[in-house]
This record gives C-alpha cells, structure tokens and sequence, in this order.
C-alpha cells in the first residue's frame, strides 16, 4: 500500500506547457565542440527561479503520469515502472525535514551535478534542468559520488539503485547506479550541464570532469553517460518535463529534443551512415484518447536502435519496436504523425510517411444532463433534460430539488417519472407559464412544485438516486444571480453532467424570455421500408469536415438540420436543392445531421475538425 507523505500541500498547478518555439535551434549548425558552443549561447541565461523556486517547479516537471499515474511526484530513485512504489510524495512546497534515516521520511533537491562542484554558486544551484526532486535517505546515499557501474552494492534502495565500489577505468571511489529506467535522462542532464556551463565548467572539480570546456569529461564517463543515452532514449515523461521547465527557466535540455546532438558533438568522427526511413506507418486502432500506430522496420550499416514518433512535428516517443500508442489525445481530433529511425551514432533517417488519423468520437454522454434553463419573467421558469447516453432511460430513479436563496439544505424534491428516449429532451415548466413563452401542454411535466418556483440566485439540482450529478447554479452561493431574467442553453461541447457549476465554460446565455428551443429534439423516423431508395442512399462528405460538407442529393430538394449531441439545432435550412452545406463557426466535435425527404428521415453522424 502506498504512503503519501508531504510537509504543506498545495493546490495542483496547471501550468501552460510549452514546446520548442520555432526557429530555436535555428543557429545549431555545426559538429562537434562547435556546435555545443552553439547551443551553449541558445540556452545560457536562463531564468533563475531560485532554490525555494525549484519545489514550483516540481508541481508541474516532476509528476508521475507515466507510471502509477497518481500525480504523486515522480522519484527517479524510488519510482519502481513495473511494480508499486515502495512510497510517494504529494506534490507541494517542502522543505528539508526529517532525519533521512529512513526511505519514505521526505524528499528533497537532488544535484545530479553535486553542489560542492560549483560551490552552490547561483544559478547553477537552482537550475531544475539537472536538480530532481529525490528521496532525503537517498539523496544522502549518493551523496556526492558519481554515477556509474556497481557490481557488488553495499547498499541497495527500495527501488533498486544501488551504492558500491566502482569498476570503472580511472575511477576507483565509490559510485551510484541508478535503475536502467532512467540512467538516460541522467546522462542527458549531463550534457546538458556541460553545455549549460560551458563558460565556467573547466573550473570544477568533480571525478567526471577532466577540467576541460570542451570533452568536459574523463574519456571513461563520457564513454558511459553515451552508452547510458543510446540505451535508455528520450521518454515522454523526459519530453513534458523539458517543456514544463522550459515554462518556467526559458531555456531547454537541447539532448532531450535532439538526442542526435550527443553523438554529433562527442564522436563526430563516428559512424555517419543515417538508416533508411521508416516505412507503412498505419494507425492499427484508435479511441478517444488514443492513436495506436505501427510501421516497418529501418535497416542500417550497423544496427537500428530505436525510433522518434513525431506528433504534428513534434517529438512526442521514443521506442525500440515497431509499435507504440499515443495516450492523452482530444476526440474527434485530427493529429499527424511520422516516425523516423536511429541508430547509434544518433544519425536520424529520414521521415516516413506522413499519417493523419482523427480519433474517434465521444458519441455519448455518460448520463442525463441539464441542458436549458429559463428563469424569465414573472412565472416562465423551465427545466430541460437531455438524454444523448445511447439508450432510454428510466426516469424514476432522477429527481430535481432546489436551494433557495443560495442558503440552507436541499428541497424534499420532484420526483420524475417515465421513459426519455435517446436523443430527446425532457421539459419540466412552472404550470402558470405564459403560453406565448411556451405552451404548457408540450411540456413533458407541468408544476406548481416550489421546485419550479426558482429565482436566479436558486441552485437546482439533478440526482440520480438520492446523489447529485448536475447542477445549475452554485450550492451554499449566497444571494448572488447566476442566472436572473435569462435563458442558458448548454455548450454543444458539453456532454457529460457536472457538480460544479461554470456558467462561462459550460453555457451559452440568451435574453429574458427566450424560449424557443426549449423541448427541441431529434424524432428518427425509420425510412419506409424499400419505398425511398433516396433516403437510404443519402452520405455526406467530406466527414470529417471543416464545417463545409455535401450532401449527395441526387438532385431532389431536401431539408437539412444539424443538432449537437444533446439534441441542441445549431443549423437548419429547408427547401435545399443544392449539395454544397456551409455551418459558419461551428466549434470541434460530434454533431448529428438529420437530411429530410418528404415524409422520410435519415440521421447522419458528422465530425468536424
């Protein structure tokens, strides 16, 4: 069972994630020590946070999305990728604490690059781009012992890295080895440090260090820190964590976006010979979420080790098969892919095919959800509930209860009752509603339940079973309108109910007494059976679209209307002869088409991108 240990917890921060600016490495244009000088004045002079600054950082570069998928900060030392954590850390300002005399007493700042090499000096000391957030009783292991090769540990962590005396040539101290997992991004915060440092680093003192501006290292850690990088590439944790410190620092790890740049600046005179590209790259399955991909294999001079997975042009993986899967996506999104080949040397093949997939659509809501309300004037007040769950649903477990005037408990409630059909709209009024509102008689439920009395400063809510799934307006709000003397329709992006109330990002407003889309609903008709072979043939295309679409009318006048998920009519035309539809300033997502010929319907599904 895993323990969450923190000093003071903070809030989650969200922060902008940034991704390599264009033309940033425009000026990296040479080989070797060259062109390390280069990168050098690309990313010196970066923004201080400070040394507090770094456990900022940390809530946003350091948080484990990869693994258990917590949250929890993310501890090279004590992370186990195939099992559980022996511990985790919350995400949150702490500072030093504890004894350290144990695993799991706190974390704190790891210098890959011990402070005593630079003094502590600034800015080197707070610079997130080579100081991790570790375990204290590690961190203290390690002390200022270099990493490198143990064969027989003395001590080991809970996680597998392990402190011994070294095996490597010229160095006979002792030495920390970390888990293969992440010896990668160990060395590239190495080189990263050595590049970062240029001007200063042939000063320092460290057993790596052969006290040169240019190799910077002894021949014999160079060799492992190259060795460490071609086996454990660039991940996609490595990749979040460079922008995410980008957001802050201004500066980024150029060995993380350019794993080609090791071997270009320290054995240029290597293996040249780039493998050939990558070829078939296909989309194998795909959700909402997620894009599955495959391709064929590259051949080299030497050996093939590993493949870049570009999304829209941007780094997004690495990988030593032939597959992988590209998690966190957005439905009914449009994305573009290629993959490219390395070898070891870092030489880079060309592209592969550019593949574009969209991934599939959201095409259900998860449960029944408001989706107008109108608290116009004097007794024209209006509920309506949308189901776009893919099934009828049995009303009798939902009820509406109201808060008044933003204070004290929950009503006794109404409670509901009957079957609402997939894709249609059940509309409760305040049985004295002005006609020319809306008509009482087409509601599904008229009232005189205090329920339907609301004000707009009167949270109403939607439960399920006695538990609140969707509300409008905010619980315990106070006398504050949310929504007086208005009408609020829900977004046509919004289709799933919420418990908390966001008026800005959820609905769209409209003036007093607006009432004309209440009760709004798809009706499919079944075509009648062999007598319209029209209807039956009707497509649209191109799908996805960009919001101008055809309709392949074969030339006979037709009605169109084009709804949101939750049944809301965002476009409508009749008597349309031609095939061309144009929807101005339709928003991203999943959409229903309804093309109507005489008597018949058809109902389409159209993505727009």
């Amino acid at each position: 069972m895993k323990k969450i240990y923190s000093i003071l917890l903070l809030p989650v921060v969200t922060a902008a994630i940034a991704q390599i600016p264009s033309g940033y490495y425009a000026t990296s244009t040479g080989t070797g020590y060259t062109l390390k000088t280069q990168l050098y004045n690309i990313i010196k002079g970066h923004t201080d946070p400070g040394y507090a600054g770094l456990y900022t950082t940390y809530q946003t570069s350091d948080r484990d999305y990869y693994y258990e998928n917590d949250g929890t900060i993310l501890d090279m030392y004590s992370e186990k990728p195939a099992g559980t954590d022996p511990y985790s850390y919350t995400a949150g300002t702490t500072q030093r604490c504890g004894t350290y005399s144990v695993e799991g007493d706190c974390y704190n700042r790891e210098h890959i690059i011990p402070q005593s090499t630079f003094n502590s000096a600034a800015p080197m000391v707070s610079d997130a781009h080579f100081i991790t957030p570790t375990d204290g009783k590690v961190n203290g292991q390690r002390s200022n012992y270099p990493h490198g090769p143990v064969t027989s540990p003395t001590w080991t962590s809970l996680n597998g890295s392990k402190l011994g005396a070294s095996t490597l040539s010229g160095y006979t101290g002792p030495i920390f080895e970390p888990i293969n997992e992440f010896k990668g991004d160990i060395a590239r915060m190495y080189f990263y440090f050595a590049t970062r440092y240029e001007n200063t680093v042939a000063g320092y003192s460290y057993a790596m260090f052969n006290n040169s501006s240019n190799q910077v290292f002894t021949t014999a850690f160079l060799n492992l820190l190259i060795t460490w990088h071609n086996q454990d590439p660039v991940s996609a944790r490595e990749i979040a964590r460079n922008n995410a410190i980008f957001a802050i620092q201004k500066n980024r790890n150029p060995y993380i976006d350019h794993p080609e740049y090791v071997q270009a600046i320290w054995n240029p005179t290597a293996d040249s010979q780039a493998p050939t590209a990558p070829a078939n790259l296909v989309s194998t399955a795909k959700t909402t979420n997620s894009i599955s991909l495959s391709w064929s294999g590259s051949i080299d001079n030497t050996a093939v080790t590993g493949y870049n997975l570009y999304q829209n042009s941007v780094l997004k993986t690495t990988t030593t098969g032939l597959t992988t899967t590209i998690t966190g996506l957005t439905a009914s999104t449009a994305y573009s892919f290629s993959v490219k080949a390395k070898d070891a040397a870092g030489n880079l093949s060309l592209a592969s095919n550019t593949l574009n997939v969209t991934t599939s659509s959201s095409s259900t809501a998860t449960d029944l959800l408001f989706s107008e309300y109108i608290e116009g004037s004097s007794n024209n007040k209006a509920l309506e509930i949308s189901n776009a769950t893919g099934a009828s649903i049995n009303l009798s477990v939902y009820s509406i209860k109201k808060q008044t005037n933003g204070a004290g408990s929950w009503s006794t409630g109404l409670a509901l009752t009957g079957t609402l059909n997939n894709l249609s709209k059940f509309t409760i009024v305040n049985s004295l509603m002005a006609s020319s509102c809306y008509p009482i008689s087409s509601a599904n439920l008229s009232t005189s339940a205090g329920e339907m009395a609301f004000n707009g400063n009167d949270a109403v809510g939607l439960f399920k079973n006695g538990i609140l799934i969707d509300i409008i307006g905010t619980f315990n709000g106070g006398t504050a309108n949310f929504a007086a003397d208005a009408t609020i329709r829900r977004k046509i992006t919004i289709t799933a109910p919420s418990t908390t109330f966001n008026k800005a990002v959820q609905w769209d407003s409209f003036a007093s007494d607006t009432c004309t889309n209440l009760g709004s609903r798809i009706v499919v008709k079944e075509p009648k059976a062999a007598t319209d072979v029209a209807i039956n043939a009707i497509a649209i295309y191109p799908n996805p679209s960009n919001g101008t679409f055809f309709v392949n009318n074969a030339n006979r006048m037709y009605s169109i209307a084009v709804y949101s998920l939750i049944g809301q009519k965002i476009y409508a035309e009749e008597n349309c002869t031609n095939s061309e539809i144009r929807v101005p300033n339709i928003a991203k997502g999943t959409y229903l088409v309804r093309v109507s010929m005489d008597s018949d319907s058809v109902i389409k599904k159209l993505i727009i991108n």
